[in-house]
């Protein structure tokens, strides 16, 4: 069965060109296109489509409030298509914190080095989020919905069973509140689940921690690094796939929500305890020196390098300087870059672990790096924060 696409854009051109590429693809099918965020959270609903590509800036409802909405009723894999410019950076990061999983730039000509390349990247990508499809969950209930429930828990039995036991959540996944009581529906029995396992400190010392994604990575650096303490021991290197005119609007991000220190690398930067150095887009970074003294290195990204910044050069230059003495992670991104630089960093004796599948939104990256068994360990992204701290000895 082909992959259902929803195509929102405000420009007939685009929403044409779009629609024309993946019906190309035999495994997709556009079923649906809106020309602003209102339409689009209507069709998402009625459509039901199984991946949708969404612009940012549009009339009546923009791209940002639409996604934000369309995931609060009818959770769906969301691609959004952005400008290559600081403001479009920003509202892109924006689009990913409102839950989107993915974006690519608008101008097809900045995706890749020639058209037959972009269309085939942009045909794998919808494809690739298809699959999360699946594991899309409802948000999590807000307070004022927590609240709700206690308050229904605290009537009397009579009154709840004159309500029929209805639940106070529809089945949409929207609060209680917007939902009229003769539409909601019995409450489910919560499944039994198991404590979670406590993770035990490999007894190892480290002087670097080094992480490396890609689609899904914005979100998931994010959840990490903000749950890490203003006094982290180590110096942290990020090496995340994204456009150059992206990484210095992500870092000021992660600045401005982390407790660490967070910034864009430049070239001859010190690395220090508690600050967090994020690979600058269309270049490479390496790591040069000794431990203590070890300095970056931001260089060419070079022609013949597929990605830039890639995972497997810094990781390779990781190696060299420091050993046994790097814990790194391989974290949600399509293809395998960070295979090889894992394979040196576990030569050296230093410990890679890998994003779990569940949690990623392309299980590509850390499905490479496991199925080579490279990773000592997979884990779900809610908890690599508390593995860390556990690791380092900070709990």
């Amino acid at each position: 069965m082909a992959v259902k696409v929803l195509v929102v854009d405000d420009s007939s051109f685009f929403r044409r060109r779009v629609s024309e590429i993946l019906n190309a693809d035999p495994r997709l099918e556009v079923v649906g296109n809106a020309v602003n965020g209102k339409e689009a959270v209507e069709m998402a609903s009625r459509l039901h489509p199984d991946v949708i590509t969404m612009d940012i800036e549009m009339p009546v409802m923009d791209g940002i409030t639409a996604v934000r909405e369309i995931m609060q009723a009818n959770p769906t894999p969301i691609l959004m298509f952005s400008s290559l410019t600081h403001e479009g950076a920003k509202a892109t990061l924006d689009a990913l914190d409102a839950g989107a999983l993915d974006f690519l730039p608008k101008k097809f000509e900045d995706i890749a080095r020639n058209r037959d390349e972009a269309v085939s990247l942009l045909q794998k990508r919808v494809t690739e989020l298809a699959r999360k499809r699946v594991f899309m969950r409802r948000p999590a209930r807000t307070a004022a919905t927590m609240r709700d429930a206690a308050s229904e828990a605290a009537r009397p039995m009579a009154a709840r069973s004159a309500l029929g036991n209805q639940s106070l959540a529809s089945p949409s996944g929207l609060k209680a509140a917007s939902q009229p009581s003769a539409l909601r529906q019995p409450a489910a029995r919560p499944a039994a689940t198991k404590p979670a396992a406590r993770f035990k400190p490999s007894g190892k010392k480290y002087q670097l921690m080094a992480i490396g994604t890609s689609t899904g990575g914005p979100v998931a650096l994010q959840k990490i690094l903000t749950a890490l303490p203003a006094n982290f021991p180590l110096p942290i290197v990020l090496i995340q796939h994204m456009p150059a005119t992206f990484t210095a609007a992500f870092a000021a991000r992660l600045d401005n929500l982390c407790k660490i220190g967070v910034k864009e690398a430049q070239d001859g930067d010190m690395l220090r305890p508690g600050m967090a150095y994020l690979a600058p887009g269309g270049m490479q970074m390496m790591l040069d020196g000794r431990p203590g003294s070890a300095r970056l290195r931001i260089i060419d990204g070079g022609d013949r390098m597929n990605y830039k910044p890639c995972v497997d050069v810094t990781f390779g230059s990781a190696a060299k300087v420091f050993h046994d003495k790097v814990l790194s992670m391989v974290l949600t991104g399509m293809g395998a870059d960070g295979r090889e630089g894992a394979r040196m960093l576990k030569n050296s004796g230093a410990t890679i672990w890998a994003q779990d599948e569940d949690s990623c939104v392309v299980y590509g990256m850390p499905q490479a790096v496991a199925k080579a068994g490279i990773s000592s360990e997979d884990l779900p992204l809610e908890r690599i924060a508390e593995r860390i701290s556990v690791e380092l000895g900070l709990v």
